[in-house]
């Protein structure tokens, strides 16, 4: 099978707008340079164990990682205990992940699968979703959000939490765009910044040392836009937190994470 190496959006690059498009975003060659991007060790400097004390506070041991990517993420639980199944929607994300356990010492459990129809494809209830990398920001419709978010909701046992993040797009769109390239993106040389943006559309462009170029297509989440449809959807407790921190000011975090809650108050009378 030929693996698709160039993108192409077409003659007008900003008109497209399709949740099905990341798919083909994500050829061999970007995926192959995904790694430089991250930088897994200065990565996992940075963000420290957020997300394993979120889970291990939580009793999660079951985890769903449903943006799985190269690998970061599902590796590095998987080395601290906790029980992994990782999906995406791009077999070439999905491919670069199970080499980087192989790596890592670590056999991943990977299904593809499209987070509109995840229960078809990934079997079984879980502690808690993660969906990390500003991935919820390939979603175009809001039809999609809601399909995704209610999928989630589904796959997680009646107590499970969801831990989900997006970069700080309020600020990139009321003020412009600005990174401290510190918690996410963290390889040495590597640009990525919006060349284009509009209240349906952040088109980012990701320069690479060799001088190679890709671009990826995405939709601006507003923060509170995200509470409000993980609040209507089942969620009962959400706590947004800023680059890893819970207080921050409202234009300082380069992203965030929301960490939503299923389980209900027990009511009176109830056990």
């Amino acid at each position: 099978m030929t693996v698709q190496q160039e993108q192409d959006y077409g003659e007008n690059p900003i008109e497209v707008r399709d949740t099905g498009k990341y798919v083909e975003e994500y050829v061999g060659s970007f995926v192959d340079k995904w790694d430089e991007l991250i930088d897994w060790e200065s990565r996992a400097e940075s963000e420290g164990d957020f997300f394993i004390e979120q889970l291990k506070e939580r009793g999660a041991y079951r985890v769903l990682d449903v943006a799985t990517g190269t690998g970061f993420h599902s590796v590095r639980l998987a080395k601290a205990g906790f029980q992994v199944v990782s999906a995406d929607g791009s077999p070439e994300m999905l491919s670069k992940a199970f080499q980087n356990g192989r790596k890592n010492g670590k056999i991943l459990r990977t299904v593809q699968a499209d987070w509109r129809w995840l229960n078809r494809d990934v079997y079984g209830k879980f502690d808690a979703v993660i969906c990390l990398g500003n991935s919820f920001t390939h979603l175009f419709s809001e039809r999609d959000r809601r399909k995704a978010l209610a999928e989630f909701y589904a796959a997680l046992r009646h107590d499970g939490i969801l831990i989900l993040d997006q970069r700080n797009y309020d600020a990139i769109l009321d003020s412009g765009f600005s990174s401290k390239h510190v918690y996410y993106y963290c390889g040495e040389n590597v640009k990525a910044a919006p060349e284009h943006v509009d209240e349906g559309l952040a088109r980012f462009k990701y320069e690479f040392p060799d001088q190679s170029e890709f671009h990826l297509n995405m939709f601006p989440l507003r923060k509170d836009y995200v509470r409000k449809l993980m609040t209507e959807v089942g969620f009962q407790t959400i706590t947004t937190y800023g680059d890893f921190k819970e207080t921050y000011k409202h234009d300082d975090p380069d992203f965030y994470i929301h960490v939503a809650e299923k389980k209900y108050d027990h009511e009176d009378g109830e056990n």
